[in-house]
């Protein structure tokens, strides 16, 4: 299983790097986890929209979906250009998402009645709100959602097919529900949003926390994603605080690169790659 980074930045984009969105893909199956804001944009450089098997929501947080109508009105666009409509993209939204989506779609009318443009969330996506702790299928990749500890509800995600297994934290804070979430998986991209244990209760890692999580799991390697920063230091500081936590494999996440879980690779062996299209800073 391979998993491209389109975009890791916490809260709003910054130049080149889009918030939150992540492409995980299999030989026959592609899935978006998240849609934040700039993701839209960048996605097609890797993906047809169009050709995704699903989207992934973790919460209804303005940096992890507001892209949805953005690429929404781009694929409604398309399939107008092309000469018809075609079968929507299931997308997996927490609960509530459904008429939130709908609502926000609403906000921005086209002006022509009737207009698929103004009814996105059910001609390019078809809306399906999935359970706090559940599973469905994707494609060929079997989806195991559970609930993070965050100041909105928000699921983890963990990702399983013949190549592999992944795991998304979402945003959250310390739980044991993502340490069994992440048991054993080859891939856990995982949130470290800060440097120091949060103290608030909004509910976010420390890359420390992160690199326990990946110890406690077993996971082969961990991914250090929704920074806050991309300036080679704090990129540094991130990683040494996760390893000083867990012996294997560590990267941060930057836009462009492609990191590949299970048996496509040895155990921990940390392979990571360059996409080409999608352009990295740092």
């Amino acid at each position: 299983m391979e998993l491209v980074v389109v975009g890791n930045h916490a809260g709003m984009p910054a130049p080149g790097h889009p918030s939150s969105g992540y492409l995980a893909r299999t030989a026959t199956t592609a899935i978006l986890l998240d849609c934040g804001p700039g993701v839209a944009g960048a996605l097609p450089a890797v993906a047809h929209p169009w050709d995704l098997d699903a989207v992934l929501v973790s919460h209804l947080h303005l940096d992890h979906c507001y892209d949805l109508l953005v690429l929404g009105k781009r694929m409604v666009h398309q399939a107008l250009a092309e000469g018809g409509p075609r079968a929507p993209v299931p997308l997996h939204v927490p609960p509530g998402g459904a008429a939130a989506l709908r609502a926000l779609n609403a906000l921005f009318p086209v002006g022509h009645p009737g207009s698929p443009l103004d009814h996105v969330f059910d001609v390019a996506f078809s809306l399906v709100e999935y359970p706090a702790e559940g599973t469905f299928a994707a494609g060929e990749v079997r989806v195991r959602t559970a609930p993070m500890r965050h100041a909105l509800p928000c699921a983890g995600f963990r990702l399983e097919s013949a190549e592999g297994s992944l795991v998304f934290s979402g945003d959250t804070g310390t739980t044991d529900v993502l340490v069994g979430l992440a048991a054993g998986a080859d891939l856990l991209l995982c949130e470290a949003t800060l440097r120091e244990p949060d103290q608030t209760g909004h509910g976010h890692l420390s890359a420390a926390e992160a690199g326990a999580v990946a110890a406690a799991a077993d996971v082969g390697e961990l991914v250090l994603t929704h920074l806050t920063r991309h300036d080679p230091g704090w990129y540094a500081g991130l990683a040494a605080d996760a390893r000083s936590a867990f012996r294997g494999p560590v990267s941060v996440s930057r836009p462009g690169y492609a990191f590949v879980a299970g048996a496509a690779r040895p155990r921990g062996s940390g392979v990571r790659r360059h996409v080409e299209g999608l352009g990295s800073i740092g």
